[in-house]
């Protein structure tokens, strides 16, 4: 089990190398890489074309986060390997935004897992985003339909 930030890149197959290494009882990895787009897209509406994310974050309570998130999924799952690099700072169109890989006995849990983790991420995660777009820089709000993805998670 791995949580960090960082502001450098990383490399999606080192990560998953080093993630694995040994490790026999893993049988299925899932992973997700998340990017910046150039254009934000949803319901089909598409927005002006992003130049730059900044993502910002509380150094220490960000981690937390992360760790009482990857921790849930433990919980739920049986994982034999979690791994969630999350970057901060500047970044263009194009580049990695998230890392977010687990390892299981089993496919099934190794996606739900993964799953779990990036919807939950989206929506719990405290970072913040400023896009920077032609006619100017703006915060992102949350979204509906983020939201309603990491509601289905929650335990009834």
């Amino acid at each position: 089990m791995s949580v960090r930030v960082q502001e450098a890149d990383f490399d999606v197959g080192a990560e998953i190398a080093a993630l694995t290494a040994g490790n026999t009882n893993i049988g299925g990895l899932a992973l997700f890489v998340g990017l910046v787009r150039e254009r934000h897209v949803r319901e089909g509406l598409h927005r002006e074309r992003i130049d730059a994310l900044t993502l910002e974050h509380y150094p220490g309570m960000t981690e937390t986060a992360l760790e009482e998130i990857e921790a849930e999924a433990r919980r739920r799952w049986p994982l034999e390997a979690t791994l969630i690099v999350h970057r901060y700072g500047r970044l263009a169109a194009g580049d990695r935004i998230v890392l977010v890989a687990v390892g299981s006995p089993h496919r099934e849990a190794a996606f739900e897992a993964c799953e779990f983790l990036v919807d939950w991420l989206k929506t719990k995660a405290p970072f913040w985003k400023l896009e920077e777009t032609p006619a100017g820089e703006k915060w992102v709000d949350a979204h509906e339909g983020d939201d309603a993805a990491a509601k289905r998670w929650e335990k009834k």
